[in-house]
């Protein structure tokens, strides 16, 4: 029969042996990621970015060079399938997985740069989010570059500012 104080060390050691596989393990990943031949390979990956970068390897998907207005680059992966969209999503991970290691948090509004920039591949500017990077000429190791952009009074989203009729309203009633 077994007593409550021998169910409890039972549960203990449970949970050390889980607490120890858990350390060794990390201790395996951290010494992984620091060899050099993994050196793409982000310091906490999810299956997805592994999955990805084996992708890479095998051929079905391309490693796109970022070009930022600073003149430094960074390298994201993305599958050969993938849209603008797929683009902009790798670029935000990449660039808050960056930031994040650098200085801690901090926040980086990406309405605001996508309101402002562009992704540009050769002078033509990747405009359309649901477009394949592909219908741009974009292969394995392909560069991308922000560029200004503002958008034009013809697409109706940066037009001017309408003044409020609410006070005009009740004037007229007066």
């Amino acid at each position: 029969m077994m007593t409550e104080s021998d169910a409890k060390d039972e549960e203990l050691g449970a949970y050390n042996s889980n607490n120890m596989k858990k350390a060794r393990l990390n201790s395996t990943l951290a010494a992984l990621l620091d060899d050099p031949v993994l050196a793409d390979v982000p310091k906490k990956p999810t299956l997805s970015d592994v999955d990805t970068l084996i992708s890479v390897e095998l051929g079905s998907a391309m490693r796109i060079s970022i070009l930022k207005l600073d003149g430094t680059s960074f390298d994201v992966a993305v599958m050969n399938s993938a849209t603008v969209k797929d683009l902009k999503l790798a670029i935000k991970k990449k660039v808050n997985e960056m930031e994040q290691s650098n200085m801690g948090h901090r926040h980086i509004s990406w309405k605001h740069i996508w309101k402002n920039y562009c992704l540009s591949h050769h002078n033509q500017k990747l405009l359309d989010e649901n477009s394949a990077l592909e219908d741009f000429g974009m292969r394995n190791n392909s560069q991308v570059q922000f560029v200004a952009y503002a958008m034009s009074k013809a697409s109706g989203r940066h037009s001017k500012r309408r003044k409020h009729r609410f006070f005009h309203g009740l004037n007229k009633r007066a």
